[in-house]
């Protein structure tokens, strides 16, 4: 195979030009291989096996510096670079990443996990590369899914400034995690199908070619040609704001790529190399459900079906049915998604209600002020993002939604650890970030029937409210408790013993598990269902803290700025002198790893808060 001659960066200039098409062969084979095994993201790297192979034969790693947007696509780079071994453990606890890591290789220059950061990324490597007269290539690639980020156009606006080389490779796949939407989009689109433009330039040349000194006209017109294209190719976007555009290129032709690259490479500014790929190519489930293969599980590679398949709703799931039901009941519910009606669970209400739902694109924070204006107008708008990306909009829910008290629902799926995805994408700062803005409401529920009161309370509210869920199987337990959902009131489950635990949503399950432990060792212990974050139930707090001689607290969120810190302020102020412990997330990044493992890994699985708390109590362990 030639894949096994590849053991470090750089071997892959060894391999024989006539040979690149069976090396993408092969790469494509060993990723559907591997990831049949250990799920990942499948479509976008088998989309741009020969774009890397280029990257990787037209550049010198590590002194050149490749930026990858996302960085999801990025496992044929870490082939490409000796990390082959590396795939058995691909985004296991302990094992590679599923994104670049500057900590893994040198040929990984800039940590990535979200969207439209790579042309500012790269900028500032250029400018770094040029204070200190170095002479290395930077490109950056995105895709152009994530150029509906409006960071992306910020950084475009800066790098048209530049007078010096800047590549950028935009990979155009027609995807961001679902089909991509708006006027982006619809201008790449047009780009791409320009046949008018490209059989006007072959022509035109053709003609002159046979003309005398034919040949040298043609040479003025390539010079020129971005002056050229401006007549015939719509918008010339790029071109307008003084950066270079060459393409559209063949993103499966590896030869075509490396004349593009070169050329790029002659230029003294910015300049975009627009290749034309397809998600999933090589593998047909991939191709033809490109979104499923976004993020895979485990599957079988005959049929592309998972190897094991959900039999059970997960709190997705949920919010998808309740969402449908809301819309029936109101036709001012609206929802809005940033280009994951898919992955957020509003694909239904899609269907049902097109005129209602709002795909943004991966552009958050517009989601986030274009839901205020929504709710200004007079609508119940419900923006449904990840725990991890709606930080990126904090300044919107802050200036544009709680100032004004609007009644915008923040629906946070994936809050708390994520898993395999790693530090960027585990939701644990939502309860901090949002607690920190006067005027929020936040939730979280601690079963399925919660989740469905929670949504029904929060599109009938009058402000600024957030419900936050994990990601994964919706808890069906505790259905005998289901008190009415009432504004920053708590849920007493049980009343017994010396230790009280409170506990805020995905963790009311972990603190039955920890009661029937601390049983067990003769140790009763209450229950409280937290419900609300913001406010914190006080009423709640005072209880705990006057009948009992422990109190816990217990969130799926980093300790500093969360619930806990509310329940001590309270418990100070009350002055009971009774004993507290705060269980959260330590004050650092999670890395990738099963949600289990992880949870062992710092201490907020039942059986390591159960001996903390034995320990505090002196009760043998």
């Amino acid at each position: 195979m030639l894949l096994d001659n590849i053991k470090g960066v750089n071997d892959i200039k060894n391999v024989n030009p006539s040979d690149y098409p069976e090396l993408a062969r092969e790469i494509r084979e060993f990723l559907i291989e591997k990831i049949s095994r250990t799920g990942g993201h499948l479509g976008s790297n088998l989309g741009a096996v020969e774009l890397t192979i280029a990257l990787h034969l037209f550049l010198n790693l590590p002194e050149d510096k490749l930026i990858w947007d996302v960085g999801h696509q990025s496992y044929t780079h870490k082939l490409l670079t000796g990390r082959r071994d590396g795939f058995e453990t691909l985004r296991k606890f302990g094992g590679m990443s599923g994104f670049p890591k500057r900590k893994e290789s040198d040929c990984d220059c800039f940590d990535t996990g979200h969207s439209s950061t790579s042309i500012s990324a790269g900028l500032g490597l250029v400018k770094a590369r040029d204070i200190q007269g170095g002479t290395n290539t930077v490109v950056s690639v995105i895709g152009d899914g994530s150029l509906t980020g409006g960071m992306a156009y910020e950084a475009l606006n800066n790098a048209a400034k530049l007078e010096t080389n800047f590549i950028i490779v935009l990979n155009d796949n027609n995807m961001s995690i679902s089909e991509n939407v708006g006027g982006v989009s619809k201008y790449l689109n047009n780009v791409r199908t320009a046949n008018a433009y490209l059989d006007i330039k072959e022509g035109v040349y053709n003609t002159l070619k046979e003309i005398p000194k034919g040949d040298k006209v043609v040479e003025g017109i390539r010079k020129a040609k971005s002056s050229f294209k401006q007549l015939v190719v719509p918008g010339m976007f790029f071109e307008d704001m003084g950066i270079t555009y060459l393409g559209p290129v063949d993103g499966h032709n590896i030869s075509a790529m490396l004349r593009a690259f070169h050329e790029a490479k002659r230029t003294r500014n910015a300049v975009i190399v627009h290749v034309i790929t397809q998600k999933g190519k090589g593998f047909a489930p991939a191709e033809r459900h490109p979104a499923r293969f976004h993020g895979a599980e485990p599957f079988d590679i005959e049929t592309g079906v998972p190897t094991k398949p959900r039999t059970t709703a997960n709190y997705t799931d949920i919010f998808s049915t309740v969402m449908t039901k809301l819309g029936a009941r109101d036709e001012k519910v609206v929802a809005i998604t940033a280009a994951m009606p898919d992955g957020t669970g509003l694909k239904r209400f899609r269907n049902m209600y097109p005129d209602r739902f709002f795909d943004v694109g991966i552009a958050e924070e517009h989601a986030v002020t274009f839901a205020a204006g929504l709710a200004a107008g007079g609508l119940k708008p419900v923006v449904a993002i990840y725990s991890s990306f709606l930080q990126r909009a904090y300044d919107q829910i802050l200036h544009d939604v709680c100032i004004q008290n609007l009644p915008v629902v923040f629906a946070i799926d994936r809050a708390g650890l994520v898993g395999s995805d790693g530090e960027t994408h585990q939701g644990i700062f939502d309860l901090s970030f949002l607690s920190s803005i006067p005027g929020m409401h936040i939730m979280a529920p601690k079963n399925k029937w919660e989740l469905s009161d929670m949504m029904k309370f929060a599109i009938a509210f009058e402000g600024p409210i957030a419900i936050r869920y994990p990601r994964g199987e919706a808890y069906a337990g505790l259905r005998e408790f289901r008190a009415p959902v009432s504004l920053g009131k708590a849920e007493l489950l049980y009343a017994e013993g010396e230790v009280c635990l409170l506990a805020v949503g995905s963790m009311v399950k972990t603190a039955e598990e920890v009661k029937e432990l601390l049983n067990a060792s003769g140790c009763k212990c209450s229950i409280i269902n937290a419900r609300f974050v913001k406010p914190i139930d006080l009423q709640a707090v005072e209880w705990a803290a006057r009948n009992h001689r422990l109190v816990v607290s217990m969130e799926e969120n980093v300790a500093s700025g969360g619930y806990g810190e509310k329940v001590r302020e309270a418990m100070d102020a009350l002055g009971t002198g009774t004993g507290f412990m705060q269980i959260g997330i330590p004050d650092e990044y999670i890395e990738h790893g099963n949600v289990e493992l992880l949870k062992q890994e710092i201490g907020i699985d039942a059986p390591s808060i159960a001996a903390k708390i034995k320990k505090e109590m002196e009760i043998d362990l």
